[in-house]
């Protein structure tokens, strides 16, 4: 049968047969036959979890070259958490998928009941040219709605397109949730940050200035008070150097002024982010909070800004000031 094109509610064009269910016109492809998108070769006969684990999802990825499209078929999802302790299914979850950093438009799984091992079997469908791919990554976010129909999340995986291309034919993946960084809506305290990346020398400057009225928790005031700021470089996730300033003593508004130099390869930086934390006392837990600089992959609004600002002016100091959380 002959697709027909359909505008589906979050913006992208859904090809649809006559076949296919009302119900299936939101943002799937409909039903699909799990024989051709059998996962035994990616699990064993025991799912082993860690602890603290909140789900491990199972999906395919196709990328159809002469069309233009990334086919997205989520399969299934397992040992998500349970919103009511003792009770083993108390979880109605779905999922959308973004190409960020678009997160304005996404696609939307059916809300699977009562299972805390959804099987989803929907195939979605982003049009996206080859070189996009190469700029993109696939963002799932996992939600749950609760008994008073409040959509909470429970966590996140994400793929940079560009590492898993080419994508011709089908290509299966597992992998792992991650939690949603929260945000605190509290204001505690400002931060000077300036960053330069030297293409010829591939190497990231940051340099961490002045800080501004930081606010200390209440679990933390019997602390001397004495700031020190601590940067850590983070490649896929993982921290592969840290490094500090010295120790601020007798003020609120601390002037760190000390720069720190990382080697980072150019085709690394999408996979690169710096973390800032201000700590106070001596433990370097005692964190009163944090800035996070980075590609796509780890940051939002005005860090990303920062950073992609960063990488349109080699070899120039870009500074910003940045809130705490």
């Amino acid at each position: 049968p002959q697709c027909v094109p359909v505008a589906a509610p979050c913006g992208f064009l859904i090809p649809l047969t006559p076949s296919s269910p009302p119900a299936a016109a939101a943002c799937s492809l409909g039903a699909i036959n799990p024989e051709l998108y059998k996962t035994d070769e990616l699990e064993g006969e025991l799912e082993q979890y860690p602890e603290d684990h909140i789900g491990r999802v199972w999906l395919q990825l196709e990328y159809q070259t002469e069309a233009e499209k990334l086919l997205v078929t989520l399969i299934k999802a397992k040992n998500l958490p349970s919103r009511l302790i003792g009770s083993i299914n108390s979880c109605d979850p779905y999922v959308r998928l973004f190409l960020i950093p678009d997160e304005r438009r996404y696609l939307q799984t059916k809300i699977r009941k009562k299972t805390c091992n959804p099987r989803f079997d929907e195939t979605f469908v982003f049009q996206i040219t080859a070189k996009e791919l190469e700029e993109r990554a696939l963002k799932l976010t996992f939600y749950d709605v609760d008994r008073d129909k409040k959509h909470v999340v429970i966590g996140h995986v994400l793929f940079l397109l560009k590492e898993l291309h080419p994508l011709e034919g089908k290509r299966l993946l597992r992998q792992d949730l991650e939690r949603e960084v929260s945000l605190s809506p509290r204001e505690l305290g400002q931060l000077d940050v300036s960053l330069c990346y030297n293409d010829n020398l591939q190497r990231l400057t940051v340099t961490v200035g002045d800080a501004k009225q930081l606010k200390v928790d209440k679990e933390l005031r019997q602390e001397k008070n004495e700031f020190q700021a601590r940067i850590a470089l983070m490649q896929q996730t993982k921290v592969t150097k840290s490094k500090k300033t010295g120790v601020v003593r007798g003020t609120d508004s601390p002037s760190f002024n000390e720069s720190f130099h990382f080697k980072v390869a150019q085709d690394a930086l999408d996979t690169t982010a710096i973390s800032v934390l201000v700590t106070v006392g001596k433990k370097a837990d005692n964190v009163v909070g944090r800035v996070q600089l980075g590609s796509f992959m780890f940051s939002r609004g005005k860090a990303l800004d920062h950073w992609n600002l960063m990488l349109s002016q080699p070899r120039q100091h870009v500074k910003q000031w940045h809130t705490l959380t």
